[in-house]
């Protein structure tokens, strides 16, 4: 099964000992595996799948939840929703589905669905309590610098910290956009990333 699942269900209990309902969501790129990991927990733990899966992308075009699932790992339990989100896409081109060999009017239809799933998707973020990232392992991840912007440090129950030890890889500077604190450091840090 999960590899180290051990170690997710301590910290997601620890983390939700009081929730009933936790909404964990599956994210990422079209076609990375979203959906056959739900797929796999899903007839694992209940018997049933959550969606279908294709080799043409977004065939998920909208945000599907499967209710109740109970996983158990070393006497440990942990009931969940899985939210299977459609493949997040900054540009959705119905000709790329022609390739697939859909018609032009098939090829729109899902387009246009798949935009709308996009958002939806995004959407489903508020809704959430933790995500799990699929990515697509025989594809390469591209090097892209990335700096955290841990905004708002202006307000009272800001806590950089918490930003910080979530992203220990990345570097996270404190700014406030709406006061300017911070920003020159903040404007250092992105020509530091582009150099």
């Amino acid at each position: 099964m999960i590899k180290n699942l051990k170690s997710w269900l301590d910290k997601v209990s620890k983390l939700f000992a009081k929730k009933k309902n936790i909404k964990l969501g599956f994210y990422g790129p079209p076609n990375a595996g979203k959906t056959t990991l739900a797929n796999k927990i899903c007839m694992d733990w209940i018997g049933e799948e959550m969606g279908t899966v294709s080799k043409i992308p977004h065939e998920t075009r909208e945000v599907k939840v499967k209710e109740k699932v109970t996983i158990e790992n070393s006497g440990k339990k942990l009931s969940f929703n899985i939210v299977d989100t459609p493949g997040i896409a900054t540009k959705i081109d119905y000709e790329d589905f022609l390739k697939h060999k859909l018609t032009p009017v098939k090829a729109k239809q899902r387009a246009r669905e798949a935009t709308k799933g996009v958002i939806e998707a995004i959407k489903w973020l508020d809704n959430v309590d933790c995500v799990v990232v699929v990515l697509d392992s025989t594809k390469a991840a591209r090097d892209i610098p990335v700096l955290i912007a841990g905004n708002k440090i202006d307000l009272p129950n800001s806590n950089l910290k918490r930003i910080e030890a979530a992203f220990p890889q990345y570097k996270v500077i404190g700014i406030s956009a709406q006061g300017g604190e911070n920003i020159e450091n903040f404007y250092k840090e992105v020509f530091g990333l582009v150099k």
